[in-house]
Parts: C-alpha cells; sequence; structure tokens
C-alpha cells in the first residue's frame, strides 16, 4: 500500500552519497557534454545540478582529433574529440575559480596515457579547494602497454586506480569501458585499486561510413557511441556490477527522460548522469529531478535508497 505524503507536504530526499560524493540530488551532468558548466547556463544553472562532472582533463594540454569529430547515428551520436583540453593547470587557473565561486559540486573528469600521469594530474587536481571527487576516464591507450587501453584490462585498472588513490583524499570513481568480455572483473578490480564509487558505462566503440565519399564519417575513424542506442546495454552492465560489488554507482548510457533515469536506479545505480541528451533538449537534468521527485511522491517512497536496485528484488 502506497503511503499518501502529499497530505502532509512532505518531499522526498533527494540527496545522494556516492561513496563521499555528496549531491543535493542524484542528477549529475556527464564529462565532455556540459563543458565546465557555464555553457548551457543560459538555459540550466549549474548549481541547480546534483554534480557537473567537467571535460576530460589532462596533465599536458591536447589538441584532440582530427575533424569531422561528431556525427548522428540512429538513436544516437558518434565522438571522437581526442581529449581536447587546456590541460590541468589552465584548468585549475581558468576555470575552477569560476566554478568554486558559484557553488557547484564539481568533479573532475581525468585522463592519462601513462599511471605516472594519472597519478600526477589528480595530485593537482587534489590541492584544490572547490573540487568534490575525481573521475576517472580509464579508456585511455596506455602507451608503456602498446596502447592497450587500461579499461580494458584488469590489472591496469586496479594499477591505475590504486595510483590515483595514494595521490589524493578525494573520492575517486572509475568511469569503466563497455568495451569488454567481462564488466564484473574489471569493476572488482577497481574495488580491489580502492576505488570509492563506479561511473557506468562510458561509450561504445563504433564507426560510421560516408557512402558518397567511402570513406569513414570521422577523421579518426573510429569513435565513442552515445545515446538512447547504448542504454540497454549499460543497464545490463549496472545490473551485473551491482549484484557483485559493494560500491556504490554512477549510471548513465541514454538517459534522455525520467522513465530512463528510474530504470538505472531500479538495475542498482544511485545517481545518474546525462550526457548526449543534453543535445537535444538542455532543459533535461532540470526535467528529470522534478520527475523524480514526483515519482517519489507518487509511490510514496522517502528517498532514493528504496528504489535503488528494486529490480533485483524477487
Amino acid at each position: 500500500m502506497k503511503k499518501d505524503r502529499s497530505a502532509a507536504g512532505q518531499s522526498p530526499d533527494l540527496s545522494v552519497n556516492l561513496g563521499g560524493l555528496v549531491m543535493k540530488n542524484p542528477v549529475a551532468m556527464a564529462s565532455g557534454t556540459f563543458g565546465y558548466g557555464f555553457e548551457y547556463q543560459d538555459y540550466v544553472s549549474p548549481e541547480s545540478i546534483g554534480a557537473v562532472i567537467v571535460k576530460g582533463t589532462t596533465l599536458e594540454k591536447r589538441e584532440g582529433n582530427p575533424p569531422p569529430r561528431i556525427c548522428e547515428t540512429p538513436a544516437g551520436m558518434l565522438n571522437a574529440i581526442g581529449l581536447e583540453n587546456p590541460g590541468v593547470e589552465a584548468f585549475v587557473a581558468e576555470h575552477l575559480p569560476r566554478l568554486r565561486q558559484s557553488g557547484v559540486t564539481v568533479v573532475v573528469n581525468i585522463a592519462g596515457n601513462t599511471v605516472e600521469d594519472y597519478a600526477r594530474t589528480a595530485a593537482i587536481i587534489g590541492q584544490q579547494a572547490g573540487v568534490a571527487a575525481i573521475e576517472l576516464n580509464i579508456s585511455c591507450p596506455n602507451v608503456k602497454q602498446g596502447g592497450l587501453q587500461f579499461g580494458t584490462d584488469p590489472l591496469m585498472v586496479e594499477e591505475v586506480v590504486r595510483a590515483v588513490k595514494t595521490q589524493t583524499s578525494l573520492p575517486v570513481i572509475p568511469k569503466l569501458s563497455p568495451n569488454v568480455t567481462d564488466i564484473v572483473a574489471i569493476a572488482r578490480a577497481a574495488e580491489r585499486g580502492g576505488a570509492d564509487a563506479l561511473s557506468m558505462i562510458n561509450t561504445l566503440l563504433g564507426m560510421a561510413v560516408d557512402v558518397k565519399k567511402r570513406r569513414p564519417v570521422l577523421g579518426n575513424v573510429f569513435g565513442g557511441l552515445s545515446g538512447p542506442a547504448i542504454k540497454p546495454v549499460a543497464l545490463r552492465m549496472i545490473y551485473q556490477v551491482y549484484r557483485e560489488v559493494a560500491l556504490p554507482i554512477l549510471g548513465g548510457g541514454g538517459i534522455i527522460s525520467t522513465e530512463d533515469a528510474l530504470e538505472f536506479f531500479m538495475v542498482g545505480a544511485k545517481a545518474v548522469s546525462v550526457g548526449t541528451g543534453l543535445f537535444v533538449n538542455p532543459l533535461l537534468p532540470l526535467e528529470i529531478v522534478e520527475g523524480i521527485k514526483g515519482y517519489l511522491l507518487e509511490e510514496g517512497l522517502n528517498n532514493l535508497d528504496e528504489l535503488v536496485g528494486a529490480a533485483h528484488q524477487v
């Protein structure tokens, strides 16, 4: 029997603690889709979102991949930006002060080509006020291992997470790649390395071909597939990991509605990230926050904890 909370004027608690990352509501902006939080300020106040995960940041400045870098696909898009960014020192000097002043809950996504890159970048970020957590983009090639992506090998995942943890007291949240045969093995490796939470999932590797030019559309040939097309894969992987690993999960991959977000909670995510859907509807994060609140009220639930993992209950 549903509890009637509306009559008492009560509002459900939307706050979330994701392995030490405290969010006022369970919606985060996915890295690479929201810039540094102010590109969408005509539509959304960054401080109204649970957390803003800024675009990928590396130790040194990167120019990114050759264009074209983005193309639309059925139910999604491909991107091959190549982690274009000004480098960590420029981020700290130019972008972080503004974010700090606005009261945004800031999560910094970092990437690197070596374990040392990750560790040094994390050390710099960890010294800054106004950063709530670090998200690790481990879908990067390890140049010391012949270009093999960190996120596809459990040993490398454990190594890079442990290295970052030694450099910062901030919550460390590796973003898992779906381009693996056993996502649970990768999640367990992150847990062994000391991860505080998991972010799931990053983009799926794909490509598109221009049939008139008879050439790949993207300048980099391959790119990351995101959008509604990958949602079933994300849900399946989160469901699997939730059953086997104790870490809280930030779930994302194709969320374009409140209903989508609710599915992620039910398979085990404690919070969700919104990305590609922003390009269609810039107001999407706020609409999802309100939609979650309405759902909890309608169902008579006090908070999201009563919903997380509900799809696992027999």
